[in-house]
């Protein structure tokens, strides 16, 4: 039996009504071509400081991808050791055609899920695959890509101009002496922009396991005294202004909830020295935690760093998947979260402030239309993130769009973010995200509810003018 044809087809994701369709198509041909900016993500900046050939299809294209792994090992029983985790394991080829092949075998797991549309666009697009993943076809997919991957036109610098890059962010610890993206701003044959992202979610939970470790460690980096507060307080603000000098525009911040009410200067010096001690409890760590995110939000307001937010995730849900492979291998877990009396503090003393802008990202859906599309439709410094993660694909965007546009329309939304340690997935989830909000301008015009000149412009700031914005790029 031949193999099937991987064909994918132009108009998907569009509208199946054929006069939205064709407004769809219109809009669509507009924003396709347009650079990629990407101010949220995780691909290693060695990968294109260092011009670093990729080995094989496997570690470029299914172990980084943690989005895969969790669907392949939960759905199909697929061992995550199967497909190379943890991400930076050496495996043979041998291996590496193994966990290719149960990719391909399990094909049918991926079916309506955004993972099938980014494989399916890497696989056409960027490998010029012609057949569809399954058994009969995984070792000649594997050879095809391999046989690319060998060639200079697929090393790391040269897809980040074939994938028309405008600028990318990684995602970096704030001890990171940042040398690599100091190695490639000192380049003169590089002309691209990849920014580091201040990360500090490990250095500000008071009562996690290695917190004293890290702080002395972050007193070292940053030659500040950390025996108090204030000097923890001030070897963030050090470190934040390094990572600022070297080109970072952004903060990025994860905890349990979004709370960040602020404790009395002297009650806050408390906890910090019992934590220093190894004696704070949970509770007093939460509450020394929120003092610590307020004031990350007061030294945003002094350099101008955007901050993001992503709360509310059970992170290493399956604790022997943790104590086997890490964190970031798929095993993280959404839960509810709650931001308009959460948010407060920080929105009253700063949302309005000139110098302040914070870009709240969710998984709970919720919350968009209840609390986060109110708040950034008041609050000039909030914004509303992208849908991302678990609500990365086309029905979730859909469903954003028409919860946050009635209350904060378009411009206080932050632009499409991919959260990718999958190099070659950053353009086929970009593009996802311009068909659906093709899509939904194109639903706006066929209701009479836009102009055709109104959504085009849209259309664009969407891809463009706003991420610009939000992230002061």
């Amino acid at each position: 039996m031949s193999p099937k044809p991987l064909n994918p087809h132009p108009d998907r994701l569009f509208p199946a009504d054929p006069k939205t369709r064709d407004i769809t198509r219109e809009l669509y041909e507009a924003v396709k071509d347009l650079p990629i900016i990407s101010p949220h993500g995780h691909v290693p900046v060695e990968w294109i400081a260092d011009d670093i050939p990729f080995s094989d299809p496997t570690s470029l294209l299914l172990t980084p991808d943690h989005y895969t792994n969790r669907m392949l090992h939960g759905a199909a029983g697929v061992e995550l050791a199967d497909l190379g985790v943890p991400v930076g394991s050496k495996i043979s080829e041998e291996q590496s055609r193994a966990a290719f092949r149960l990719l391909c075998e399990n094909w049918k797991y991926l079916r309506g899920t955004p993972v099938q549309f980014w494989f399916e666009s890497e696989f056409h697009d960027v490998f010029g695959v012609k057949v569809r993943p399954s058994a009969e076809t995984a070792d000649q997919i594997y050879d095809q890509i391999q046989v690319c991957i060998e060639q200079p036109e697929y090393r790391p610098r040269a897809l980040y101009k074939r994938f028309n890059i405008e600028a990318l962010a990684t995602t970096d610890d704030p001890c990171d002496d940042l040398a690599k993206h100091q190695q490639l701003a000192d380049d003169p044959d590089w002309d691209g922009r990849v920014m580091p992202t201040f990360r500090p979610d490990k250095y500000l939970e008071p009562a996690r396991e290695g917190w004293v470790d890290l702080t002395h460690k972050l007193g070292e980096v940053a030659d500040v005294d950390v025996s108090s507060y204030k000097g923890h307080l001030e070897a963030m603000r050090t470190r934040r202004l390094y990572f600022k000098e070297r080109g970072a525009v952004s903060t990025d911040h994860s905890h349990a909830d979004a709370r960040c009410e602020r404790l009395s200067d002297t009650e806050a010096e408390r906890l910090y020295k019992s934590a220093l001690k190894g004696e704070i409890s949970v509770a007093e760590g939460d509450a020394l935690r929120r003092h610590m995110v307020n004031d990350q939000a007061r030294l945003a307001v002094e350099d101008g760093l955007v901050m993001t937010m992503h709360p509310a995730v059970v992170r290493n849900h399956d604790p022997h998947a943790f104590a086997k492979y890490g964190a970031d291998v798929g095993g993280d877990v959404p839960h509810s979260v709650e931001f308009s009396r959460a948010l407060q503090p920080i929105l009253a003393e700063y949302g309005n402030h000139d110098n302040f802008q914070l870009v709240v990202f969710t998984i709970d859906e919720t919350t968009y239309s209840r609390e986060l599309a109110p708040l950034a439709g008041y609050y000039r410094g909030l914004y509303v993130g992208a849908p991302w993660w678990f609500i990365d694909e086309a029905d979730a965007i859909m469903r954003y769009r028409r919860a946050v546009t009635g209350y904060a329309g378009f411009y206080k939304t932050s632009g499409f973010i991919d959260d990718t340690r999958a190099y070659c997935s950053i353009p086929a989830r970009h593009d996802v995200s311009r068909r659906v909000d093709s899509a939904f301008l194109g639903s706006l015009v066929a209701e009479h509810r836009l102009q055709m000149d109104e959504a085009l412009e849209v259309a664009v700031d969407l891809v463009t003018t706003q991420p610009r914005k939000v992230f002061k790029l």
